[in-house]
C-alpha cells in the first residue's frame, strides 16, 4: 500500500483532508441503479419529454428547454424520478463517513452519502446544506437541513456538514440543472455568495480528495475551482483515465496531484489505511 494512501487516510482522520465527490462514485455501489453521468441523466429524462435531437444528450440544455416549454415543476418531477432509489452506500462512502473528516462536498444529485453519514453518526451530529435553484427559492442560495430532514434556520457554524453545491433529491428537492440555474449562480460564484460561510471557513487551510470527479466540462472546473478558494496548495484526485488538454491545465492551475489509479483500487487501499483508526 503506498505511503500517498496512509498520509491521505492521516489527513481525512485529522479533518485535514475534504472528500469532495463526483457522480462516479456510483460505480462503486450496489443497485438499485441511478444515473451516473449527466449524459446519462439527461437520455432519462428526455425518454419521457420530447426535446429537438441536438439537445437529447445535453442536460442543461434539455432541462432548460423542458422548463420553458413545460414547467419548472416539470423538471423536478422527473429529477425525483430519477434519483427516487438510494444506491447502498459502498465501503469508500462508509468509510469516508466514519472518519474525522469535518465537512464533505458531494457533486451529484443522488442520496447516497447522505444515507453512508446516517449510518455512520446515528446520533445525527451534521447537517446538510444544498445548492438552491433561483427560479425557486430567489434570493437564497443556499438552504439547510438536519440529519432527519428537517429545514434550519441557517448552516450550523460547527460540526459535521454534508456541502451539495449542486443540490440534492432529498430532503428538499433542490436541483441546480438547467442553463438558467447556473446561468445565476455562475454570476455571482466569483464573490463566493452561493458558497456557505461555515463551508468557506472549513475550507480554509485544507486539502481537497477528489474521488469519482472528471473535470472535462467548464461547469465542473468553475465549481471546483469557486469551493476550493482560499484553502492550501495541495490536493489530490483520483483520475485512472488520461486527463484531457482542458483538464490537465486546471490540474496543474489549481495545484492538484492526479493518482493515476482506477476508484475501485484506490478506494480498497483507503478503506483499508482508515480501518484502524476507525476500529479504534
Amino acid at each position: 500500500m503506498s505511503t500517498s494512501v496512509h498520509t491521505l487516510a492521516s489527513g481525512l482522520q485529522a479533518g485535514n483532508v475534504i472528500p469532495f465527490l463526483g457522480p462516479r462514485m456510483l460505480a462503486l455501489c450496489d443497485g438499485p441503479d441511478v444515473p451516473a453521468t449527466p449524459g446519462a441523466l439527461a437520455q432519462i429524462m428526455t425518454a419521457k419529454v420530447s426535446v429537438p435531437h441536438k439537445i437529447r444528450n445535453r442536460l442543461t440544455q434539455a432541462a432548460q428547454f423542458i422548463e420553458n416549454f413545460k414547467h419548472r415543476k416539470s423538471v423536478v418531477s422527473l429529477m425525483n424520478d430519477a434519483f427516487a432509489a438510494t444506491p447502498a452506500p459502498s465501503a469508500l462512502h462508509r468509510a469516508l463517513a466514519a472518519s474525522g473528516a469535518g465537512l464533505f462536498v458531494d457533486s451529484w444529485y443522488d442520496d447516497t452519502f447522505a444515507a453512508a453519514l446516517a449510518e455512520a453518526r446515528p446520533g445525527g451530529n451534521w447537517a446538510q446544506v444544498q445548492g438552491l435553484s433561483q427560479s425557486e427559492h430567489f434570493g437564497q442560495w443556499f438552504g439547510a437541513y438536519d440529519a432527519h430532514g428537517l429545514p434550519l434556520a441557517e448552516v450550523p457554524a460547527a460540526g459535521t456538514l454534508l456541502y451539495k453545491p449542486i443540490g440534492s433529491h432529498a430532503p428538499g428537492a433542490n436541483y441546480l440543472v438547467s442553463d438558467s440555474d447556473y446561468v445565476e449562480v455562475l454570476t455571482e460564484i466569483d464573490i463566493q455568495t452561493p458558497i456557505p460561510p461555515a463551508v468557506q471557513a472549513w475550507r480554509s487551510g485544507r486539502s481537497f480528495l477528489f474521488l469519482g470527479c472528471r473535470f472535462d466540462d467548464q461547469l465542473t472546473r468553475s465549481f471546483a475551482r469557486q469551493i476550493m478558494k482560499r484553502s492550501s496548495g495541495t490536493h489530490w484526485a483520483v483520475l485512472p483515465d488520461e486527463p484531457t488538454r482542458m483538464e490537465a491545465r486546471f490540474l496543474d492551475e489549481q495545484q492538484i496531484t492526479r493518482i493515476a489509479m482506477p476508484l475501485a483500487m484506490f478506494a480498497d487501499e483507503l478503506v483499508s489505511a482508515l480501518q484502524p483508526a476507525l476500529a479504534a
